[in-house]
């Protein structure tokens, strides 16, 4: 007899109310789905547009398996969750995507350097220390490199933080040392000399199906992400390739299930070096809400749920996605009304609200401007930058008067 199929809707849940869970959660209406999400309260940015919604923290066992109840898989909208908490989750019987002896790989940045210098990637040299009585391994190591460091909290940090250029090797030593007194291993290594970072985008299934997006250029601004342009401009067709297949390998060889996204240095002699690794929707592909046929939110869905993954073609020669990032100071006018102008100027900007108060560089949205013309992207960089600018603070940096 045939397998009658069942009617239950698949139940997701997601650890983390951020605006990722958030823009996941849309993207499973469109699939007839519910998000379940583990907020740290109900005015997360998750928490306001899902009412399937537990509080508690990602840190505590309970709260975990509360989530977990009853759900197909359990997926992330960030890296922190414990690896001894997954562990345990995983004996449990709950389906994790990424499982954990992938996820680690995103949660310890020198897991990660060893075992990607094992599958033959290129990574910047690096030294790994993980308490003071190692520091005198630093001076050996600087030696070596006679190259400017970077130290790096070796978990934790986003946007910058847990990142830091250190001007010298006294510095460095200062900042490694900071980091060990406090219990924070960290991973030192050189600065390369870079002409840009790019970022390679995948999905893969439990089934072993793999899709990848065009890679694309990310513009970085203090160590925050402040523009995408998709594809990556002047990029050859080879090089783009070998970052997609690169990409993909890792998601293979890692077993990831869902997105990752591997972040890239393009060195000054064209050579690609692997930076970080997230595995989750990443900033770097909020430009395939508008600029691809599927986005980034869908895929991560019909991935972890082991469905057909969709088409990642780009649906325009060019799409530029800019951050919008609160302002110094609070602009006098209201968001809303800031939202209005850009409108009436830009009617064909694509605005995404994450529901968030605003603080100063704080993530409170993202804008995708897409372009028919693969010869103007300076020309649209520049009005996304604007509209970005102009919804952070409220002033048009072009001096654009709509009364005058």
């Amino acid at each position: 007899m045939m397998a009658v199929p069942s009617s239950r809707t698949p139940q997701v849940a997601m650890v983390g109310g951020g605006q990722l869970a958030r823009m996941t959660h849309q993207a499973a209406i469109a699939l007839g789905q519910n998000l379940r999400v583990l907020v740290n309260s109900a005015d997360d940015p998750a928490a306001q547009v899902t009412p399937n919604v537990v509080i508690g923290s990602h840190t505590d066992l309970d709260d975990l398996r509360r989530i977990a109840a009853g759900a197909d898989v359990v997926t992330f909208d960030h890296e922190h969750v414990p690896a001894e908490l997954l562990d345990k989750l995983v004996a449990e019987g709950v389906v994790l995507a990424p499982p954990p002896q992938a996820l680690v790989h995103a949660q310890d940045k020198l897991v990660m350097r060893r075992r990607l210098q094992a599958l033959d990637v290129p990574v910047p040299r690096y030294l790994g220390i993980h308490q003071l009585e190692e520091l005198g391994e630093l001076d050996a190591f600087a030696r070596e490199l006679d190259a400017p460091l970077v130290v790096k909290a070796v978990r934790g940090g986003y946007d910058g933080r847990g990142v830091q250029m250190a001007r010298d090797l006294a510095d460095a030593r200062d900042i490694a040392s900071g980091y060990l007194a406090g219990g924070v291993p960290v991973l030192v290594e050189e600065r390369v000399q870079l002409r840009r970072e790019l970022s390679a985008l995948v999905a893969r299934s439990p089934f072993g199906q793999g899709a990848a997006w065009p890679v694309v250029e990310t513009v970085q601004q203090d160590g925050i992400c402040v523009a995408v342009i998709a594809p990556a401009p002047a990029l050859s067709a080879q090089a783009g390739a070998d970052a997609q297949q690169l990409a993909l390998r890792l998601a293979a060889e890692l077993g990831v299930v869902g997105v990752l996204a591997v972040e890239l240095f393009e060195t000054t002699d064209g050579a690609l070096v692997v930076n970080e690794l997230a595995m989750r929707p990443h900033n770097s592909g909020h430009w395939t809400m508008d600029g691809s046929r599927t986005s980034q939110f869908e895929q991560h869905l019909r991935a972890v749920l082991d469905y057909p993954l969709g088409d990642t073609e780009a649906i325009a020669p060019v799409t530029v996605m800019t951050n919008v990032l609160g302002a110094a100071a609070q602009p006098a006018m209201s968001l809303d009304e800031r939202l209005h102008h850009l409108f009436a100027r830009m009617p064909d900007a694509r605005v995404h609200l994450y529901g968030k108060d605003e603080r100063p560089g704080r993530k409170v949205g993202h804008i995708n401007f897409l372009g028919f013309d693969p010869a103007a992207v300076a020309g649209l960089r520049e009005r996304a930058e604007l509209a970005a600018h102009w919804l952070s603070h409220g002033q048009w940096t072009d001096g654009w008067d709509p009364h005058g």
